[in-house]
């Protein structure tokens, strides 16, 4: 069973844990706390929380390697809190799927405003939505030279037959480029579409979400044939669409 606002907080250091776990109840919402990469994983089998917040440095594993190995492929919003707060480690995080991240210190009060974000932006780009051009909310997939996404199941498939999963907010900028297919989508809405807002501080993950569609979809900004950049405006997706019904 799922929690409306079950929040699964992997954090090794018990003291740090304990704060964010009142300052999160506080808020409302309901915290299961793990100090090891093995509880967790074990937890997210038995039920699916609304958002996940994740240390990277654990006793028993890194925290990058449950971003894409489960929490992506489960499209569960998480929140990485680590104490690895260069750039690169950001964009690292940002580009295995996380929704957020917060380098240590990171403030309770923030944290929970971050966590609140997330989950508004998780209801925002709930999928299947409905689509523009009369596509309709009960038409879930879509087809394009020769790929087909599943917004019901996040699940993009390609050519020659082989499935990768879609995180919540690579699947919202994919039907975002499918619905506008050969208009030109500015970076601003793309970002309204991650955020529901421009007040984002990471207003690169715009560029980290395309940048790892292209890699999904074999395309790159050299030799695109698919998401093609229109310098001073934004992206085109170049490819006729078909939807159809789950």
């Amino acid at each position: 069973m799922s929690g409306e606002n079950l929040i699964y907080l992997l954090e090794d250091e018990r003291d740090l844990a304990d704060v964010f776990r009142r300052a999160l109840e506080e808020a409302g919402m309901e915290v299961r706390h793990y100090q090891r990469l093995s509880a967790f994983r074990t937890a997210l089998g038995d039920e699916t929380p609304s958002l996940c917040i994740i240390d990277l440095g654990l006793p028993d594993g890194d925290g990058l390697s449950i971003l894409g190995e489960r929490l992506g492929a489960a499209a569960i919003p998480t929140v990485v809190v680590s104490g690895r707060g260069t750039l690169d480690d950001r964009l690292k995080g940002l580009e295995q799927g996380a929704d957020d991240y917060l380098p240590k210190p990171v403030e309770p009060a923030e944290l929970v405003a971050r966590v609140k974000s997330v989950l508004r932006r998780a209801r925002h780009v709930a999928l299947p939505a409905e689509t523009e051009g009369g596509s309709g909310g009960k038409h879930a997939v879509a087809r394009f030279a020769g790929w087909q996404a599943d917004f019901t199941t996040y699940e993009l498939t390609g050519p020659d037959g082989r499935v990768q999963s879609l995180s919540k907010a690579e699947a919202e900028i994919l039907r975002a480029f499918l619905n506008a297919s050969g208009r030109v989508i500015t970076r601003d809405f793309l970002l309204e579409r991650l955020f529901a807002s421009g007040e984002e501080p990471f207003d690169r993950s715009v560029d980290v979400r395309v940048s790892r569609l292209r890699k999904k979809l074999n395309d790159t900004p050299k030799t695109s044939n698919l998401i093609r950049t229109v310098y001073g405006a934004g992206y085109v997706f170049a490819s006729p669409v078909e939807w159809a019904g789950p």
